[in-house]
């Protein structure tokens, strides 16, 4: 459900600087940045939580490159995500460091796998104290990137980005199964974990979503654009994209603010449908119909302990 106040806020979420580490350019390493300051609050109208986090499933690639363009850019600028699992993670007009400097800002740290033509990967404002890629056994296309990131407070995030195969339910519930073996597996104990991407699921009731419901909470109600419409494939009639959180960080979920409205259950952004577009300047119209744009991005807010 969509909610107005009369007034808009969105509060930036602070961090330590992230360590310097020996990445500039399109590498596997980790691509650090320094921190950004906060935003000041309203304290006499309804507010965003100062200690929510923005999290963004995306694989907004468009044009013939599956590479991102000023349509994905201009989307990730209105809808200032603070951690971005994101897909097919390309850039022809520059490095990833360019990219990400554009599309979110300097003080923002990437971690992008080194394996295949269309690799996974992490953007984050927090720190990213550790990544790395696990095999697909399904495609040599591209892994599961992983990134575990120091959220501000006791609690650090584990984000693991997909991008499960369009070839069957049957190929896609193999790899969940894979996915869901690795978090067990490798993720620290006690941390929060989100699972998101490009699940290229067709319904909601495909195997591969139970199968990830061992390490995440899969269950409605799904976060839906103002229309109710919660499918995020370009014809706007499968729900390929998800942004899982497991039970102690879903605990914590929040509405998503954009600008002065609120969306209870999370966003489906369609720049198509969206009003009005100046709560998500620079975003144009068109960037979700633009030539060769894969999918819509799912937007959730959450709280941290400060």
């Amino acid at each position: 459900m969509r909610h107005f106040w009369a007034l808009a806020l969105l509060a930036a979420c602070g961090t330590t600087p992230a360590a310097p580490l020996d990445a500039s350019d399109d590498t596997s390493a980790i691509d650090a940045a320094p921190d950004a300051s906060d935003a000041s609050d309203e304290a006499d109208v309804p507010q965003r939580p100062s200690n929510a986090v923005r999290l963004m499933a995306a694989n907004i690639t468009s044009g013939n490159n599956q590479s991102y363009e000023d349509p994905g850019i201009r989307i990730f600028q209105g809808l200032l995500p603070d951690v971005v699992l994101i897909q097919e993670f390309n850039y022809q007009s520059g490095t990833l460091r360019n990219l990400v400097d554009t599309a979110f800002g300097t003080n923002y740290s990437f971690f992008v796998e080194p394996t295949g033509t269309i690799p996974n990967g992490i953007v984050s404002r927090y720190p990213i104290m550790n990544a790395g890629s696990w095999v697909d056994a399904s495609t040599t296309d591209r892994g599961f990137a992983w990134a575990f990131i120091d959220l501000p407070g006791p609690v650090d995030l584990f984000a693991v980005s997909l991008h499960l195969l369009t070839t069957s339910a049957t190929a896609r519930d193999t790899e969940a199964k894979q996915v869901v073996s690795y978090v067990q597996a490798n993720a620290p104990a006690g941390a929060f974990i989100a699972i998101g991407g490009d699940f290229n699921t067709d319904t909601t009731a495909e195997p591969a979503l139970a199968d990830l419901g061992a390490v995440v909470v899969v269950s409605p109600p799904f976060p839906a654009d103002q229309n109710g419409n919660s499918d995020t494939s370009i014809n706007r009639n499968r729900p390929h994209d998800w942004l899982l959180a497991g039970p102690s960080l879903d605990a914590q979920k929040v509405a998503v603010w954009v600008g002065s409205s609120i969306y209870d259950n999370g966003l489906v952004f369609d720049s198509r449908v969206y009003t009005p577009l100046s709560e998500v300047a620079p975003v144009q119209a068109t960037d979700s119909a633009a030539p060769g744009m894969q999918h819509m991005p799912v937007v959730r807010d959450f709280t941290i302990s400060p």
